[in-house]
């Protein structure tokens, strides 16, 4: 079986979504280190078009976007299990919500006037120029829209209130008792807010919210292994990409296998991927394009918060 190969930078918070993921797994898997910014002409060899963090490898198959990265990494390791049997709606739901209100939360506190003088203090101006102009990219065109600041630190603490609460009355360690997606999916924004001096106190205010961010952190990040761009693409173009899944779907839209379409994100980052549909399946969609450098490849999103445009 091939390996996992995980493109991702070290500070990106989808990315340490997707490396706890693979923690909790405790799978060996290879390490991708990709640009912040654009241009990423490696990643795009392999996505067609798809920029954001992380992206999962397994061959000649490419995963899009976390949701379905757990998806794909309980199809390989089925326990111990992201999605607990009996509350596979109740995680999956609570997952979605963080990644995109607490995320945008988090966020909206990380990029305080102040908070991003200091992350970039030490850095040449033309770099905290381009930064600014490649996120600004990144939000534009999407449903996802930035808060003000203000309103920022008015809801942070309502929502970590609740968190707190709810972890002094429910019995388990976690969230939903045994440790899930759900509990993946809210870390990486509060690990994202504890990486600065000014933004820590969101997190350590709280010292139910901090025991159980340590609990869940615990989880570390697997066995992974460097590698690097040349070397994923290679195993790429000498892979085969894996059989389609056998599952009976009638696609509400009329999407049939065969018909060239365009798949991209509503939230941001909302790049399309063009290609041939080879599956429309209930939660995945599954794209078959050619790449000069990569050969075949078999790029992967989930169903929920893309579009796919026929072309």
């Amino acid at each position: 079986m091939s390996e996992l190969i995980l493109h991702h930078y070290p500070a990106s918070p989808f990315a340490e979504k997707g490396r706890l993921m693979l923690g909790f797994k405790q799978l060996e898997w290879r390490s991708v280190h990709i640009p912040r910014i654009m241009p990423k002409p490696d990643l795009m060899a392999l996505t067609g078009g798809y920029r954001k963090t992380p992206v999962l490898q397994h061959g000649a198959d490419i995963y899009c976007d976390t949701a379905l990265i757990a998806r794909h990494l309980e199809r390989v390791k089925p326990t111990p299990t992201l999605f607990p049997r009996g509350h596979e709606l109740t995680v999956a739901s609570f997952a979605a919500w963080a990644d995109s209100v607490v995320f945008m939360n988090a966020v909206t506190l990380m990029f305080q006037p102040e908070v991003v003088a200091a992350r970039f203090a030490k850095a040449p101006p033309e770099h905290l120029k381009a930064f600014t102009a490649d996120r600004a990219a990144l939000f534009s065109g999407g449903t996802a829209s930035r808060m003000s600041v203000e309103q920022g630190r008015s809801q942070w603490p309502v929502l970590m209130a609740r968190l707190e609460a709810q972890l002094a009355h429910r019995p388990g360690s976690f969230l939903f008792g045994e440790p899930s997606i759900a509990d993946l999916a809210l870390a990486h924004s509060l690990w994202f807010l504890r990486d600065t001096p000014l933004t820590a106190p969101f997190v350590n205010t709280w010292p139910g919210v901090s025991a159980w961010l340590e609990r869940v952190l615990a989880f570390g990040h697997g066995t992974p292994r460097e590698s690097n761009a040349e070397e994923a693409i290679a195993i790429a173009r000498e892979a085969t990409p894996a059989p389609l899944p056998d599952e009976r779907y009638e696609d509400p839209n009329g999407l049939r296998p065969g018909q060239k379409v365009s798949i991209a994100a509503v939230d941001y980052g909302v790049d399309p991927v063009e290609g041939e549909l080879l599956f429309a399946g209930a939660e995945e969609l599954i794209l078959r394009r050619e790449d000069p450098r990569a050969g075949v490849v078999h790029v992967h999103f989930p169903r929920l918060g893309f579009r796919v445009d026929a072309r």
